[in-house]
């Protein structure tokens, strides 16, 4: 929800309409934030339900809708992302105790089961995903040290489970982008219908089955490879699991439309634009379009790159090379 204090997305616009514009009716905020009326109906029901925005009749028609003071909704964002760090912190201090028990001959965590043999990290990991039967969530960082033969079997697994109804979800490393194994493997479980999305750094590698089993991948430290930590559910593995839904929401979607095409000059320039701050009557006037033209684009582009706000359009736009 951070995009409603950015002026160049959708729920950023409508508030800050809202602001200068107190008490206005949906049709007058749409003409102001440069939005369809249904855009603006859908993005005042999701600025509501964070008690962003209210309205005395939300059912109504002709509605007329108020914007919550700003240093209300700053606050509010503020304590939002000190309860997500503190979290984050705290699973980092877990987590760090833990990984020193893992390399002490005593101490003992009940959850935990380190896994240090090559062969037996990568049995894990198939085990983990053939026994899932709801979801599989994953976190990828580098070193990317698999192999062709192995993207290809992990291929050939996932979509198995996908096809059985298990729904992947993974979060990439930013640079995953420009790895050329890693990179095409992702583009082709996307387009398979794994939900993907990126995050500049990630604190970890990290996999999750189900509500059964969590594995953790660290590099070993005395040798070369890596160690893994199994996690079975315990309060441990309820922080992790909370970790990857706080980083969730914070990564930006990739789309599996556009994969691996590129885009005409007119929508590079668009783009450009968009990732400058333009507004669509600012891109119309710059480029001699009719309004309606850019809107329509605007709309595709988002689509293509699987950005629900301009900004995030920016990002995959930059990483796929297209500005």
């Amino acid at each position: 929800m951070h995009d409603v204090l950015d002026p160049d997305s959708d729920r950023g616009r409508v508030y800050r309409s809202l602001v200068g514009h107190p008490r206005e009716p949906v049709g007058r905020l749409a003409a102001r934030a440069g939005l369809s009326e249904t855009a603006v109906r859908a993005v005042l029901k999701e600025l509501a339900a964070a008690d962003i925005v209210t309205t005395a009749d939300p059912d109504a028609e002709d509605a007329s809708w108020e914007a919550a003071p700003p240093g209300q909704v700053v606050e509010a964002l503020r304590q939002r992302d000190a309860a997500l760090w503190t979290a984050l912190r705290q699973t980092g201090a877990e987590l760090e105790r833990l990984y020193r028990f893992a390399r002490r001959d005593t101490g003992h965590y009940g959850a935990l089961e380190v896994v240090e043999d090559a062969a037996r990290v990568l049995a894990v990991s198939r085990q983990l995903q053939q026994s899932a039967r709801h979801q599989v969530r994953v976190i990828d960082v580098p070193p990317y040290s698999g192999t062709s033969d192995y993207y290809s079997e992990q291929e050939v697994l996932q979509r198995e489970r996908m096809a059985a109804g298990v729904v992947y979800r993974a979060i990439y490393h930013g640079s995953a982008f420009d790895d050329p194994v890693s990179w095409p493997n992702m583009a082709r479980m996307i387009e398979a219908g794994e939900q993907a999305r990126t995050l500049d750094d990630p604190p970890m590698k990290l996999a999750i089955g189900d509500d059964e089993l969590a594995v953790v991948t660290l590099a070993a430290d005395d040798r070369p490879g890596v160690v893994s930590l199994l996690i079975r559910p315990s309060s441990l593995f309820q922080a992790l699991s909370n970790v990857f839904e706080s980083l969730w929401r914070l990564a930006v979607p990739v789309s599996a439309t556009g994969i691996g095409t590129q885009i005409d000059a007119r929508d590079r320039q668009i783009l450009t634009l968009m990732a400058s701050g333009a507004t669509d009557d600012a891109i119309a006037r710059r480029l001699g379009l009719g309004r309606r033209t850019v809107v329509r684009r605007v709309s595709a582009l988002l689509a293509m790159l699987g950005a629900t706000t301009r900004f995030q359009a920016g990002v995959q736009a930059a990483r796929r090379g297209w500005l």
